[in-house]
């Protein structure tokens, strides 16, 4: 501080030290001091100087700023004193630029000094790792001076950052700084980080930029927040703006929904703040950016269908029909919501839908379409309304039936209660104000774009011109107001009206021949249009000339020559005999060339300076640069050329419907193709079905055949071991009731045989007719053919397996007959060795006594197994009954261990708390101890111990004798 004291006050003594000398005794201090307290004097000296000597510091200061910021990293004193002079240096104050000479000014310091810095990037590097020190000196300063160098020479500094590892995750940790003035600060770095690089971009979007910003804007009140709040949603514009990973990253992780409470500004609209309509502005262009048309088609319809989900949408229309939202407000809102709906049919389904909150309720629409075509509205409101309208029109065959419907006759409200759009749009294309016209005929345009059929149907409106005369075409009402031309006054441009009604009529001609007819069957049209085009008017009436020349092309192209007097031919003809075709092609050429035309051509949105300028579609511009090349070789062809089209037209048109007739062809072949393979499918599974129901067959054969030799076999044991009559009767009397069973299971066979035989039969049919109803070769394409040859390989393949089921089924037929016929003859020889032996009186109770006695021991058996399974099911209960009981018994255990784990815990407490009042007795023995020896001391009688405990056991004495006598009296 001496040292200081002693600079500053050699500095005001006299002119002998002047301000360069004093800077350098600083700089020598600096570099040359061992003792850090002198050099943090000097640095500080330097700081208070380099504000005022901007120039003299930095040039000889800077080097030695660099080299503490190298060496004195433990000090955060002198660290923030040096970043705080750099910043000085580097930064452009415009109250000090107006204190320095007009040399100085001249010179941008800033800059110069920023690249001297940056030229070493380990100065930038080394900034970087001091901004992780978390001392408030220190990083606060090393913020600004990072976002200056950043101001200064952007591109540069982000090439280091970029290259710098973990550079942009340093400058991330910022925005979770407690800090305030820290985390706002870092903001703004952020901004100049992110400006205009798309690297960068992605990155710091990826290090969870969105959730901290977000969370920011959050904690400060959303639209009501303040000027953080701005530099946050300026920050996300960077982030998102013409990046489109970005963009998709925002959309997928959910961060379109957090934009929700954003724009929930309640009922009372009254008194909004500056700050507040500056950051609901930034926070409608936001939402612009997700859903701008200049994005990929994919990126804005996820983004669109996004915010319907969410409730956006929802919200945004809100604001459009609430009272008392400024005008600016208003105006951004309705162009968000003309992106937000653009090309997406859900959108716009929901915003036909919105209905403003009036008495009765009309749709928003009818109420925009009102601000549209009144004068009194400001201009910007007026355009942002047409570009809402142009974007619920945008691709929306939809809503552009339902427009043109309610000026059909059918669906005019007779009453006149309410107002539709179609009668707005009417009364803006007829009334005095130039401005409504243009607008109106636009809209109207928009509602016939690419669309046919509404192109047809708007031929059919008819208008009430006045009472009396009869009603009149609306395109023949166009078509009269602009032959009129200047003779009806208008407020605004002069050629407005004019040029509205030429592209609504470009508009709706193009790609319609029945429209080209009905205007050409106005005997007036053509020839007013000839009149205008070969004028030499001013420069002002070139544009009408020269949309005049397209309209009349347009009635060239289209011209299906169904008016004789106004064909193809005759019409070029007209043309050059009046105009000459160089005259008509340089008059066409006017609309390209004009100023305005490539402005209107760059954008959707209509957004014009002032009314005059407003003189040019977008989608007009598209239809001129798509019709002017076909209309010039339209104008040069001759009549042959024009035949030979025509005949080019018509082979086409025929080669077309050839080609129509056997995609046809192919389309139903393809049908009968999976027709036939589903047939196909279905006989495989019937086939699979059949051979198993022949293998249970086989199986069940295989089983009578056993049954059958068992029973061969026992009937030769019998003859063999017995040889007497008694034991043939016997036989013959088991015998017919086998023999019954084997003739039922025989002709159950049969019956299977019969039911497979038809089954078979009824397969062959089919796929008999299937052979016959397959296409002949000859009418098929090779694809075709090869499919039914499959398929009928498939078919064969099919016949195959089912002629050998048949086979198997033969055998299996003939090895039923084969046992029939044994068992016939077996039993014929049974019947006649029965017959041929008698039978006497005593082998007939010998076998009733044997088959009483069998029976007898069947009984017994049944009784026997009986009462084993009685047996069995009393065990089975008591199983049972034993499982339960154990059940009880070891959750009863597991009752009695948790009561026993209590009690040991409750023991256990109760053992700390008997020590612990030990250890409190010994305690309180010891202090009444040293208090009777203080009172002995002092000469105070004492009891002894003894006596005290005499003196007690006397007492106990005395209670033990009272409780003994109250027992004896007991």
């Amino acid at each position: 501080m001496n040292f200081l004291r002693g600079v500053m006050g050699g500095q005001s003594a006299g002119p002998q030290h002047t301000e360069a000398e004093t800077i350098q005794k600083l700089c020598d201090r600096v570099a040359s001091s061992t003792l850090l307290d002198d050099r943090r004097n000097a640095v500080r000296a330097l700081k208070s100087l380099s504000k005022k000597y901007r120039l003299e510091v930095g040039i000889q200061a800077m080097e030695h700023l660099i080299h503490v910021l190298q060496t004195d990293r433990s000090d955060s004193e002198i660290i923030g004193y040096a970043l705080d002079t750099l910043y000085n240096i580097i930064s452009n104050d415009e109250e000090e630029e107006v204190e320095e000479n007009s040399t100085r000014q001249s010179e941008d310091l800033g800059s110069q000094f920023t690249e001297i810095f940056i030229k070493q990037q380990e100065n930038v590097t080394l900034l970087l790792s001091l901004l992780e020190e978390f001392d408030f000196h220190v990083r606060w300063p090393g913020v600004k001076l990072l976002t200056s160098l950043l101001k200064q020479l952007g591109p540069q500094v982000q090439q280091i950052i970029l290259v710098s590892p973990m550079g942009v995750s340093r400058l991330m940790d910022l925005l979770a700084d407690s800090r305030e003035v820290i985390r706002n600060d870092g903001v703004l770095l952020l901004q100049a980080l992110t400006r205009s690089n798309g690297a960068i971009q992605k990155i710091v979007a990826f290090e969870n930029a969105f959730e901290r910003l977000l969370d920011i804007i959050t904690e400060e009140g959303n639209s009501d927040g303040g000027i953080v709040v701005e530099d946050c949603l300026i920050l996300l514009q960077n982030l998102l703006k013409n990046n489109n990973s970005n963009q998709n990253f925002f959309k997928e992780g959910s961060y379109i929904q957090r934009m929700k409470p954003w724009f929930e500004v309640g009922d009372e609209n009254s008194g909004w703040s500056a700050q507040k309509v500056t950051n609901l502005h930034l926070m409608l262009q936001l939402v612009r950016v997700l859903v701008s048309p200049n994005n990929p088609p994919g990126a804005t319809s996820s983004c669109q269908k996004a915010m319907f989900q969410c409730g956006l949408l929802q919200q945004l229309c809100t604001i459009l029909m609430a009272t008392g939202v400024p005008a600016d407000i208003l105006t951004e809102t309705i162009n968000t919501v003309s992106e937000v709906i653009r090309g997406c049919q859900v959108n716009q389904d929901y915003f036909a839908s919105v209905n403003a909150p009036s008495n009765p309720p009309r749709p928003a629409i009818v109420v925009l379409l009102m601000s549209m075509v009144n004068e009194r509205q400001p201009f910007v409101l007026r355009c942002a309304v047409l570009y809402c309208f142009q974007c619920f029109l945008y691709k929306n065959q939809k809503g552009q039936g339902e427009i043109v419907s309610t000026l059909l006759p059918s669906t005019i409200d007779a009453t006149g209660n309410s107002v539709s759009a179609g009668q707005l749009l009417c009364g803006g294309l007829f009334s005095t104000d130039s401005l409504s016209n243009w607008c109106a005929a636009v809209a109207l345009a928009h509602a016939l774009q690419e669309n046919a059929t509404q192109k047809e149907q708007l031929l059919r409106v008819q208008l009430a011109t006045s009472i009396g005369n009869p009603p009149v075409s609306l395109l023949q009402q166009c078509t009269n107001i602009l032959s009129q031309g200047d003779k009806i006054d208008r407020r605004g441009s002069k050629i407005q009206t004019r040029v509205g009604l030429l592209m609504l009529l470009c508009t709706w001609l193009s790609n319609c021949p029945i429209a080209v007819t009905h205007f050409l069957h106005n005997s007036a049209n053509v020839p007013f249009l000839t009149g205008q085009i070969a004028e030499n008017l001013g420069e002002e009436e070139q544009l009408v000339q020269g949309l005049c020349a397209l309209l009349l092309g347009i009635s060239i192209y289209f011209n299906d020559n169904s008016l004789e007097s106004y064909m193809k031919e005759k019409l070029k003809q007209l043309i050059e005999k009046r105009i000459g075709k160089e005259n008509f092609i340089e008059k066409l050429g006017f609309i390209s060339k004009h100023e305005l035309y490539s402005r209107a051509s760059q954008k959707p949105q209509p957004n014009f300076p002032s009314p005059e300028y407003m003189i040019f579609d977008h989608e007009f511009t598209k239809l001129v640069k798509e019709l002017e090349g076909v209309i010039t070789k339209a104008i040069y062809k001759s009549s042959e050329e024009d035949k030979q089209e025509e005949e080019v037209k018509k082979t086409l048109e025929q080669h077309d419907s050839i080609v129509t007739h056997y995609k046809n062809m192919i389309r139903e072949q393809d049908l009968q193709l999976e027709e036939l393979k589903q047939q196909i499918s279905t006989l495989k599974c019937q086939n699979e079905q059949l051979q198993t129901a022949v293998t249970q067959q086989v199986s069940q054969i295989q089983q009578h055949k056993d049954q059958y030799n068992l029973l061969k076999v026992q009937l030769g044991k019998d003859n063999q071991h017995q040889g007497s009559y008694s034991d043939g009767a016997q036989m013959n009397g088991i015998q017919p009731e086998e023999i019954g069973r084997l003739r039922e299971e025989i002709e159950e066979l049969k019956s299977n045989q019969e039911l497979l035989q038809s089954q078979l039969a009824e397969k062959d049919a089919f796929i008999e007719n299937l052979k016959s109803s397959q296409p002949s070769p000859g009418t098929n394409e090779q694809s075709s053919a090869t499919a039914s040859a499959r398929d009928s390989e498939q078919i064969e393949e099919l016949k195959q397996e089912l002629a050998t089921l048949k086979s198997q089924l033969n055998s299996q037929s003939s090895e039923i007959t084969k046992l029939q016929t044994e068992k016939q003859e077996l039993l014929q020889k049974t019947e006649a060795f029965a017959k041929s032996v008698p039978i006497p009186g005593e082998s007939e109770t010998i076998i009733a006594t044997k088959t009483t006695d069998v029976e007898g021991r069947l009984s017994a058996l049944l009784q026997e197994t009986k009462e084993l399974k009685n047996e069995i099911k009393a065990l089975s209960e008591e199983r049972t009954a034993i499982k339960e009981q154990l059940d009880s018994s070891n959750s009863t255990i597991a009752i009695l261990q948790n009561e026993k784990n209590k009690l040991e815990v409750d023991i256990t407490d109760s053992k700390k708390e008997q020590d612990d009042l030990l250890v409190l007795l010994a305690d309180q023995d010891q202090k009444i101890f040293s208090l009777k020896n203080k009172l002995k001391e002092l000469g105070h009688p004492v009891e002894e111990e003894d006596e005290l405990e005499s003196g007690d056991q006397d007492d106990e004495d005395e209670e033990d004798e009272d409780d003994s006598k109250e027992q004896g009296h007991i």
